[in-house]
């Protein structure tokens, strides 16, 4: 009997260890198989908002989301993350962390992404990692929530301001008093091309930016997604402006990028994530960001 019982022991030991081994290759193997696949070509998505996505291999694999918004249109209004008020301020920090899936459901927003970098920062393992959902964090560069400044740190990074029905990117970290909503990240030049032996030297990441057409009316978001080889490596700066410069792109501002990449949309009273998210390495695997810039829209007029 006491043999019999050893044996079960030891095969339910090694049925346990199978178990463990396998349990992360299946989920790995179901968060690629979700990763979204095929060309999008301005599909709208809200009034005033479209959408695009673009599949390449050449210079490298890469899935492009384009989001194009017409600041003017009614119901397009834009939302940053809100500090974390007067009660909390002498803690020095200055927002709380969250998903930008959550920060899509919990304001009723359309339309989300990351924005401003921040810090602390830690991504040792899927596991240990900074922040966690509401932990506290910091920004760098001018962010602004409903007229109320968020974080002033950072002044000589660009800002992304935005004003009744239009935007501007301003290099010195200012906006002007009347801006109700900002932004920031660093500067991206659209005025030169760099010679094209040069742009093979420049390191290749996820990249987040928004864009602006000369008038300031219309916005582009590009998202690039990266850190999954054979599926899409991401986008050099100088491809990124590449990008934007046939756009019609006039000025630029670089937002965080790398794992904290992230593009949600509301679809059916959910938050729905289009591009293919990667935290700690893990596909799929949405990052706690410390703020984001979001968009209100009207739903799309039934035909």
């Amino acid at each position: 009997m006491t043999n019999l019982l050893r044996r079960w022991m030891k095969k339910r030991k090694e049925v346990l260890v199978w178990i463990g081994l396998l349990l992360p290759l299946a989920f790995y193997a179901c968060s690629i198989l979700t990763r979204p696949t095929g060309n999008i070509n301005n599909q709208p998505l809200f009034e005033g908002i479209t959408y695009s996505r673009y599949i390449r291999q050449i210079p490298r694999p890469q899935l492009i989301h384009l989001l194009e918004i017409d600041l003017g249109a009614p119901g397009v209004v834009p939302f940053v993350t809100p500090g974390v008020g007067e009660a909390k301020a002498t803690e020095q920090y200055e927002t709380i962390a969250q998903k930008t899936s959550g920060f899509l459901k919990t304001h009723q927003l359309q339309l989300a992404i990351n924005a401003n970098f921040f810090y602390p920062f830690e991504e040792a393992t899927p596991w240990q990692y900074y922040p966690h959902e509401g932990d506290p964090t910091n920004l760098s560069g001018l962010a602004i929530s409903n007229g109320e400044v968020v974080s002033s740190r950072g002044k000589h990074t660009p800002a992304l301001c935005f004003l009744e029905g239009r935007a501007e990117i301003n290099e010195d970290g200012f906006c002007p008093p009347d801006a109700r909503q900002a932004v920031a990240g660093l500067q991206l030049s659209l005025a030169d091309r760099p010679p094209p032996d040069t742009k093979t030297s420049y390191k290749f990441y996820p990249v987040c930016i928004a864009a602006l057409d000369a008038e300031g009316t219309t916005l582009w978001l590009l998202l690039v997604d990266g850190k999954q080889p054979l599926y899409s490596e991401g986008m050099t700066r100088p491809e990124a402006a590449d990008f934007l410069r046939d756009l019609g792109a006039q000025r630029a501002v670089q937002l965080d990028g790398g794992g904290s990449t992230t593009l949600a949309i509301a679809a059916d009273d959910k938050a729905k994530i289009l591009n293919a998210v990667i935290h700690a390495k893990v596909p799929g695997n949405e990052r706690t960001v410390a703020n984001h810039l979001g968009f209100f829209a009207n739903p799309l007029e039934e035909k």
